[in-house]
């Protein structure tokens, strides 16, 4: 019997050099020690050799694959090449999204609202910017979740617009080429926001946002659930920010596009593998998606006028 560590300090940080700086997160781990067969160190030995990795991470590796954790994973319902054709029918359901992440942001089947997962509890946003929990069969035709678990959480005092603490978080965020899910806890002096109101039959994203619903609040606490992509998965999903918001209550929230506020706890968890799920819908099946959707889906990204 062999007898080997996973970890050998209670944190670590992990240094990524973009440019000329190194960017740190730091990440907790757990030490654990085990006593395993010859024959298991001998496999574990051969792939550490096969890939270069050490122990503690094949080890690690190993024990999420077989507990089904998918640690650092984003998990995407269909694509948004699909949503700005309109492809807006329902191919999966709530709880089998939540089998996947419990922090994330969608909409629901015919474009029946905001979605704002977090914590495992998926929330509907309607006109006006009234929230409630969803029941877990609701069908869902696009989202993105992901387990939500801090690489690097840091403090940002305070924000006078959204731009200002979109750059404020641009600061650490560590390259323009990972998928980051950010979610940022603090109070709201001011937010505007909207909310996809239902589509009609065959209309398409642009035209069904010119008539979402958009309000205004003051003076609320709760949580901003977001993702920065990458520009290279234009078609994929959203490039840039994308965020949602929840009060502290669950009883309000929607498409953020301004704010200001203080005392900002942001959390920031960067992706390395993407799962993409294909719907295998008719009204999927048969859309058109070759199309250059750029200047749509930035169109309906930003959209915070019914006139627009």
């Amino acid at each position: 019997m062999e007898t080997f560590l996973i970890a050998k300090t209670d944190s670590h940080a992990v240094g990524l050099t973009i440019g000329t700086g190194v960017f740190f997160m730091s990440i907790s781990t757990h030490q654990l020690e085990c006593r395993v067969s010859q024959t298991l160190w001998k496999a574990i030995e051969a792939e550490c050799k096969r890939t270069g990795d050490s122990v503690a991470h094949v080890v690690e590796r190993a024990l999420a694959n077989e507990l089904d954790l998918k640690h650092h994973s984003l998990f995407q319902v269909s694509t948004s090449s699909a949503l700005v054709e309109g492809v807006f029918d329902g191919c999966t359901s709530v709880r089998d999204l939540k089998r996947h992440g419990d922090f994330g942001l969608g909409t629901f089947e015919g474009l029946d609202g905001e979605m704002v997962m977090l914590e495992s509890v998926c929330y509907q946003v309607g006109s006006g910017g009234t929230a409630c929990v969803v029941a877990e069969e609701t069908l869902v035709p696009f989202a993105t979740v992901t387990r939500f678990c801090s690489d690097e959480t840091f403090q940002i005092e305070s924000a006078v617009s959204f731009k200002d603490l979109l750059a404020q978080i641009d600061q650490r965020r560590p390259s323009n080429n990972l998928f980051v899910a950010f979610r940022v806890d603090g109070h709201f002096r001011e937010i505007s926001m909207r909310a996809a109101c239902k589509a009609e039959p065959g209309e398409k994203l642009v035209d069904a946002i010119g008539h979402q619903s958009q309000f205004h609040a003051e003076r609320q606490k709760g949580t901003l659930v977001g993702f920065w992509a990458p520009t290279y998965a234009t078609s994929i999903g959203v490039p840039g920010y994308h965020f949602h918001f929840i009060n502290d209550a669950g009883t309000y929230g929607g498409h953020v596009f301004d704010l200001n506020g203080e005392n900002f706890q942001v959390g920031m968890h960067v992706e390395t593998d993407i799962h993409l799920a294909i719907p295998e819908t008719q009204q999927f099946l048969s859309a058109d998606l070759s199309a250059d959707h750029r200047a749509a889906l930035e169109r309906a990204e930003n959209a915070t006028d019914k006139n627009d």
